[in-house]
């Protein structure tokens, strides 16, 4: 708590320094803010472990270093010229009209930096398109105000339903770790295993997010949508519909169980013998 007092005392007197904008000041923050902070904060991407998201985190990282040293020398040579050209001092404005230079300068600059962007986004987006040779497919159907899992190839199907205590949701009770993070029924994908997504939706539109898989898709009424995730390591993911579905949109989160591979084959087998 102390380091948490003392951070947001820096943040706040960069703020006050540097008249910058909450990009900047985020950017300053992750390169000074211990990872701790970082994550009770919120400040950056939760820690990927798949290979999309380690890929839309590092983009991400890339286009924030870019953003900020363009506003440092923004901000920069804006400050300078305040300072430098005041009328107090008796500066005189300029006489010319165009600057040739200069505008080559400030297309071509601009032009290859939007090229360093696109290439690796350009390479992200085909990744993250790719469903091809997928080990698995699961459809994932959003409806008011939860999920529905259809394992195709093995004829196993849920529902998956928020479980938060309602007294949690009306304050007559503390809050629990997880709270409006969980569900009845989580969904299970083997360690290492490239899993195409399938989506849909029942009645308008949703959206399906678990921020450390990577990858958000939206689940239109009528339409598929794709995606896939292979995750890289076993544990518990939890995400939340991100597209604003109407009153009760902020109850429908997901959880996604990551397995190895025989004790995924031990829960399908208990589906199907439940089913």
């Amino acid at each position: 708590m102390h380091i948490l007092r003392e951070t947001k005392m820096i943040v706040n007197r960069l703020k006050h320094l540097l008249g910058a904008g909450p990009a900047l000041v985020s950017t300053l923050v992750l390169w000074v803010v211990p990872a701790s902070v970082q994550a009770e904060w919120a400040l950056n991407l939760q820690r990927p472990v798949t290979e999309i998201a380690r890929v839309q985190y590092d983009l991400h990282m890339l286009i924030m270093y870019i953003v900020t040293v363009i506003g440092v020398i923004v901000f920069a040579v804006m400050f300078y010229s305040i300072v430098k050209f005041r009328k107090s001092k008796g500066a005189q404005p300029a006489k010319f009209t165009h600057s040739t230079k200069a505008e080559v300068i400030w297309t071509v600059i601009p032009t290859l930096i939007l090229i360093v962007m696109a290439v690796p986004s350009t390479k992200a987006l085909l990744l993250m398109e790719d469903t091809t040779e997928s080990d698995m497919v699961v459809k994932v159907t959003g409806y008011q105000w939860g999920w529905h899992y259809d394992y195709m190839e093995d004829d196993v199907d849920f529902f998956s339903k928020l479980t938060t205590p309602q007294s949690q949701i009306t304050g007559s009770e503390t809050k629990g770790e997880n709270y409006l993070l969980e569900v009845d029924n989580h969904m299970v994908i083997p360690v290492g295993k490239k899993v195409r997504i399938l989506l849909t939706a029942r009645d308008v539109i949703h959206a399906w997010w678990v921020p450390q898989l990577g990858g958000k898709k939206d689940a239109i009424p009528g339409f598929i949508n794709e995606m896939w995730v292979r995750a890289d390591e076993t544990g518990t993911f939890r995400g939340q519909c991100s597209e604003l579905c109407g009153k009760d949109h902020g109850y429908m989160p997901i959880v996604v169980d990551v397995v190895e591979e025989a004790e995924y084959q031990a829960w399908l087998t208990s589906q199907q013998n439940s089913g």
